[in-house]
């Protein structure tokens, strides 16, 4: 399936634009010490890339609600400070980013992320200007569900037509959150879901690298 005729194309940021992993796992680290969890194997965190926060902690460290509030604010003690440029963009995102505005696509972010810190690491690696808008949740933990996100994003463009609009993302929550919407999405595996859980979650398209992300968005 390909999503050359979509003028609209939302794209979320952990895993999909950047690769955040030493950032999101190191500030993951910081929180969960706090807890006197010690976790040496950073790969073991890699699950907190994309979702929100607090449904993380809560899932995969069976804290309490109150818990975990504590440990997104530890966490982001040390994110905003070194984790947030703990980070790296993907080869050839600034190509495919710079080709979809000169083919006439829209861009938006659509990310779990506290809309700040996104903007600041779009700010940081000079990727900004490319998209139209930037939409995340709000620090205080709400509208943090990818759903939510894209529905925000969408009303606040009065974007109607979801013909005209597709998701792109790297887990679970951006597929469900598009379809959710009336979406159409497009999982990538560069990132930091599988295969089965992309297909299982029910994306229109999957592609393994951006050359066939592009292919697939611009032809």
């Amino acid at each position: 399936m390909n999503f050359t005729d979509r003028k609209y194309v939302l794209m979320d940021l952990d895993g999909t634009i950047t690769d955040p992993a030493i950032g999101i796992t190191k500030s993951v680290q910081y929180a969960l010490t706090h807890f006197d969890i010690f976790v040496e194997d950073r790969t073991l965190l890699y699950p907190f890339i994309g979702p929100p926060l607090k449904e993380s902690f809560m899932e995969y460290y069976h804290l309490t609600e109150e818990q975990a509030t504590i440990a997104i604010n530890k966490y982001r003690e040390y994110f905003a400070d070194k984790g947030i440029y703990e980070n790296e963009v993907y080869d050839g995102m600034e190509i495919f980013l710079q080709t979809c505005s000169e083919q006439g696509k829209t861009l938006f972010v659509a990310t779990s992320k506290p809309t700040p810190f996104a903007e600041k690491v779009l700010e940081h690696f000079h990727l900004k200007h490319y998209f139209k808008a930037v939409y995340g949740s709000n620090l205080d933990g709400t509208c943090s569900a990818k759903e939510e996100v894209i529905r925000h994003a969408l009303s606040s463009q009065q974007i109607k037509d979801a013909s005209e609009v597709v998701m792109i993302g790297d887990r679970k929550h951006d597929i469900e959150g598009a379809k959710r919407n009336g979406l159409n999405s497009i999982g990538v595996l560069y990132g930091y879901g599988s295969d089965k859980e992309l297909t299982e979650a029910g994306a229109d398209s999957i592609v393994n690298d951006i050359a066939a992300l592009q292919q697939v968005i611009i032809g």
